[in-house]
């Protein structure tokens, strides 16, 4: 499915750090998704690799990389989790226990980003997410992880929405 526009608002980032353009699977029950990112020569920290074609040729960073398990963490927490920014609900990352760059990525073939929750554990203002992350371009495996997550709802956020909604009720 592409992209849908109130997932795109609700992101805590604008298109140039959400870096995906498909969602292609939702599971709710078994507690996955997997999304699609594309890949090029512009995208970030990749842009500015100085690159030598046998040296060090050009490739998505593993910098961005861990960046993207939070994206894919985050399309978790909206569509299986259904937090959303909008309602006051923001997301940490918490702990990489593991973090596994199998192959470099370069550019061209999109990215297929996998994340299945492992443990999930809804407490009173606050939500604990420990993922197994998969990142494959074609039949290769790039990235394996295990990380943990913290999505929060500060008693704050919930009171500026209320004041905000009070607001436009006027």
């Amino acid at each position: 499915m592409a992209l849908d526009p109130e997932f795109v608002a609700d992101c805590p980032y604008g298109p140039g750090g959400l870096l995906l353009d498909d969602i292609l699977e939702i599971d709710r029950e078994g507690g996955r998704v997997v999304a699609r990112m594309p890949t090029h020569d512009d995208l970030p920290l990749t842009r500015e690799q100085r690159a030598h074609p046998l040296r060090h040729p050009r490739h998505v960073s593993g910098g961005l990389m861990v960046h993207m398990t939070g994206m894919v963490g985050f399309v978790h927490a909206y569509y299986v989790l259904g937090l959303r920014h909008a309602d006051g609900w923001v997301g940490y990352g918490g702990r990489i226990h593991l973090a596994k760059f199998l192959a470099l990525a370069p550019p061209g073939e999109p990215l297929i980003l996998e994340a299945r929750a492992t443990q999930v554990r809804r407490m009173a203002k606050s939500v604990f997410c420990r993922y197994a992350l998969t990142f494959t371009q074609g039949a290769t495996r790039i990235y394996e992880g295990d990380q943990s997550a913290m999505w929060v709802r500060p008693d704050e956020a919930v009171a500026h929405l209320a004041e905000l909604a009070s607001r436009s009720a006027k």
